[in-house]
């Protein structure tokens, strides 16, 4: 009853442990991917509620190439110059 319990705590610690490490080799190779294909970056950004335009789309895929963690604003960027005081 005892070998019981720890081969399937076991199985479970195992189980988990690959679970994660192909679930990151999958993301990193996604994410690879999306860095050649605008398309893609396209569909994943209109998934998540923003509609970029050309300048957004060079900005992500900038960012991805670097391998940056800053986030696009919603609204784009700024809106004219800003003025010298």
């Amino acid at each position: 009853m005892l070998w019981t319990w720890i081969t399937g705590i076991v199985c479970l610690i195992i189980g988990l442990v690959a679970g994660f490490a192909i679930g990151v080799f999958y993301l990193r190779n996604q994410m690879t991917k999306m860095q050649s294909d605008p398309e893609m970056i396209q569909k994943m950004a209109k998934q998540m509620g923003y509609n970029l335009n050309t300048k957004q789309m060079q900005a992500a895929q900038k960012m991805m190439k670097n391998g940056g963690s800053g986030q696009m604003k919603p609204g784009g960027g700024s809106k004219g110059k800003k003025k010298k005081s």
